[in-house]
């Protein structure tokens, strides 16, 4: 029996620079037109964080609109290793010691969805009141929890939880990861930066993506963050696939 087709998307977008910092070194990008989400958090400062985060976000938003899905994530990879060689030429110009970022990308045509991403800004997806992360963070804690020497609740408050081991710009070569998968009509889809995740318990994520307007579950969830002290940026998009 085949599966039901997706006919539409539905999203919002919300983003805030949180109870500390300064800076919102967060980016996203709502481009439902177009298929597209993407969250990147900067890193390296307020000069150099939201440079990056945002040229990514630009620069991604005129990746020209193709056909297919596959010649479309061609075209965003290549132009995340284009910033990537843009980034590490404007940090030798600048004389700094890091400017980078994350990011995580969606992009979905009809039942067909793909996530590129690095570092440890994530992607979820609800699926049948189930909550599952697509994307695995590339970060130091990460890996000591692959290799069983933490559990999920050390590593959320691990003192090396923000450091990451892939990310744009930090490297001469980028090491993008990519995954695909089939969307179903009712899957929801959250794309967020750490901040997001690391004050908030993948339960209350799962309960807040669960509700129907994506709009009131963005503002949701970003209220969540900034009612734990929101210590670092919180960004969220969220994604509804009919």
């Amino acid at each position: 029996m085949p599966l039901p087709p997706v006919a539409q998307y539905r999203s919002a977008s919300h983003s805030h620079v949180g109870m500390v910092r300064q800076v919102n070194e967060d980016a996203c990008l709502d481009a439902g037109d177009y298929g597209l989400w993407v969250v990147a958090d900067g890193m390296g400062g307020h000069a150099a964080g939201d440079y990056v985060s945002n040229l990514i976000v630009d620069t991604l938003r005129g990746v020209q609109y193709g056909d297919g899905l596959d010649a479309y994530v061609d075209a965003l990879r290549a132009a995340l290793i284009h910033v990537n060689t843009l980034v590490r030429a404007e940090t030798r110009q600048r004389g700094v010691s890091t400017m980078g970022s994350t990011v995580v990308a969606l992009a979905a045509r009809g039942s067909e969805g793909t996530c590129l991403w690095a570092g440890d800004s994530r992607l979820y997806r609800l699926r049948e009141g189930k909550l599952e992360p697509i994307s695995r963070d590339h970060s130091y804690v990460q890996e000591l929890v692959d290799s069983h020497l933490l559990n999920e609740a050390e590593a959320k408050v691990h003192p090396m939880a923000n450091i990451v081991t892939r990310a744009v710009g930090v490297q001469d070569d980028l090491e993008l990861e990519e995954t695909r998968f089939v969307v179903l009509p009712g899957d929801s889809f959250l794309l967020c930066s750490d901040g997001l995740n690391k004050t908030a318990e993948d339960h209350e994520l799962c309960e807040v993506l669960g509700h129907e307007d994506p709009y009131q579950v963005v503002r949701s969830l970003v209220h969540l963050g900034l009612t734990r002290g929101a210590p670092d940026n919180i960004t969220a998009v969220v994604v509804k696939a009919s």
